[in-house]
């Protein structure tokens, strides 16, 4: 009884002397049938996700848990695997001193650029593929060493696949008078081949990973080379034991910057590079258990029109409906800003900007029948996608600033979304910024993307209201006026508004989605058509 009393006793204290933190989020929508897009055909027409962190530090230690809700369902084209009315989604004990960095439960991490590991979190999304198990990171001087072991999350279970890694940094700048640094990393998934598999394939799948960095006054530069071993190739859920292929990714980074000016280029060629912790996971829709981390290398876009034909990057292996074996291409981007008061700078400075990428097909000879394949290494197959893009930023003013940018689009529809058409577009929009005074401001946007093929032409615009740092209210709409059937002459239309008080924001909307792809830093996922009222509610305390 004693020991009890001093127990309890000691945890008092401990919690006395500790802090606690946490933020709460909680997005739901209830759904309506909408007669120019169709009915609700779910069930359940009112979906809420919600998520709960609660953190607490007592001098070098942290204890994290998170816990998640979807109730009654998780919003549309969510993972099925997220089906709990509420459960333990992570948990995680953190030591962490000057050097050394030891978690037990769930965490998060990448190495290098992430083309051979990253764990991270993307709500909307819907991406949490964070890792439970043990990790150990130890940093003296000018190197940094990370080990770990353990499985993704999937869901609110766990992986059948084990995963574990090893990550090393070494700085050697001091030593040869140079910024210079190299790194390596390895990754490992181990997982159990089904009884009926007879050949023989090893049952871990390595990744290797190697990378310098080096910069030279205003010059930078970065090299990466990744290295996945033997795997058996995987359709329709099931292994095709006859069949391993390796695989292999390169990315290089080159840039220049200086007052007023910066170029930067990146080429990047990725050849069967899709891997996930489980390999029955292959090629699934919800981003679910992907180790490694292959955004599109393309210009992130804040207009809405450039979202309607956005890339993704193509890593995978696949033979069915037709050969595909991965991407090669890249992109640059050069700005510069005008002096102020010159001529084209005016008084406030005018910022130019450029960007262009190209992505293409390796060259490779297929063999569909046999499911074999042979690439070019540096071969360029046909053309998938290209942007270039120009902006132009002017501030005219203390209390105006506008936005004008051009793009030229071109989307293989035929080859990354098996569907026919290949789509050559062009889009204009503007964006006018007005300052009324030190509380209230106003935004406008207005866009057109033109194309004589798929839906041919669209219209959109969106205007913001400042009331102030607290309450804004917005309306926007994309319209297809140029579509060749007037039933699909749809306008998609959303009208909301925002409060912030203190640390809560609370947002509301009613409105029409388009289906499409939502994309967020290269990587996307799917939304179907969809009308309803949504409600989103973010605090921290």
């Amino acid at each position: 009884m004693k020991r009890i009393v001093v127990l309890f006793l000691v945890l008092q204290s401990s919690l006395f002397f500790g802090q606690f933190t946490g933020s709460l989020e909680s997005n739901s929508q209830w759904y309506v049938d909408d007669e120019h897009i169709g009915g609700f055909n779910e069930d359940e027409r009112f979906r809420s996700n919600n998520y709960l962190n609660l953190n607490y530090f007592l001098n070098k230690f942290t204890a994290a848990v998170k816990f998640e809700s979807y109730a009654p369902k998780a919003l549309l084209n969510y993972s099925p695997r997220l089906d709990k009315t509420i459960g333990l989604a992570a948990f995680s004990i953190k030591y962490k001193n000057k050097n050394l960095d030891l978690t037990l439960g769930n965490f998060y991490d990448q190495f290098g650029s992430g083309l051979i590991f990253r764990s991270f979190e993307d709500r909307q999304l819907g991406v949490d593929n964070s890792i439970g198990g043990f990790r150990i990171k130890y940093q003296p001087k000018n190197l940094s060493v990370t080990s770990f072991i353990g499985k993704q999350r999937v869901g609110f279970d766990l992986s059948d696949g084990i995963i574990f890694g090893f990550n090393s940094e070494l700085d050697l700048s001091s030593l040869v008078n140079k910024n210079i640094s190299i790194g390596f990393s390895y990754i490992g998934r181990n997982q159990k081949l089904p009884d009926d598999i007879t050949s023989d394939i090893s049952e871990t799948l390595s990744l290797f990973s190697a990378r310098i960095n080096y910069s030279y006054k205003k010059f930078y530069s970065n090299l990466e080379y990744v290295h996945k071993g033997d795997d058996p190739l995987i359709e329709f859920e099931s292994i095709i034991d006859s069949r391993l292929f390796d695989g292999n990714a390169i990315l290089f980074n080159l840039g220049y910057t200086k007052k007023r000016m910066g170029l930067d280029a990146s080429f990047r060629r990725l050849e069967n590079i899709a891997v996930y912790v489980d390999r029955a996971a292959y090629l699934n829709v919800y981003n679910d258990q992907l180790i490694n981390y292959t955004p599109s290398l393309t210009k992130q876009h804040h207009f809405s029109l450039s979202n309607i034909y956005v890339y993704q990057a193509q890593p995978q292996l696949a033979f069915i409906p037709f050969g595909k074996s991965g991407e090669i291409g890249g992109q640059f981007d050069i700005f510069y800003k005008f002096k102020k008061n010159s001529l084209i700078g005016g008084e406030y400075g005018t910022l130019i900007s450029f960007n262009y990428s190209q992505w293409h097909r390796l060259k490779t000879d297929y063999d569909l029948a046999n499911r074999t394949y042979k690439s070019d290494y540096f071969g360029f197959g046909n053309k998938n996608f290209s942007d270039f893009n120009v902006s132009l930023n002017k501030k005219w003013s203390k209390k105006t600033k506008t936005i004008l940018t051009f793009m030229s689009l071109f989307y293989d529809k035929d080859y990354l979304e098996e569907k026919i058409g290949q789509i050559n577009a062009s889009i204009v929009a503007a964006e006018v910024n007005y300052k009324i005074n030190s509380k209230k401001s106003t935004r406008l946007q207005l866009e057109h993307l033109f194309t004589q093929n798929d839906k041919k032409n669209w219209l959109a615009g969106s205007l913001e209201f400042n009331f102030s740092n607290k309450f804004s209210l917005y309306a926007n709409e994309q319209y297809n006026y140029g579509n060749d059937f007037n039933d699909d002459k749809i306008h998609y239309y959303n009208i909301g508004g925002n409060y912030n008080t203190g640390k809560t924001r609370v947002s509301l909307n009613y409105g029409r989605q388009r289906g499409g792809l939502i994309c967020i830093g290269g990587i996307c996922r799917f939304v179907p058509n969809s009308t309803g009222l949504s409600v989103s509610l973010n605090t921290n305390f």
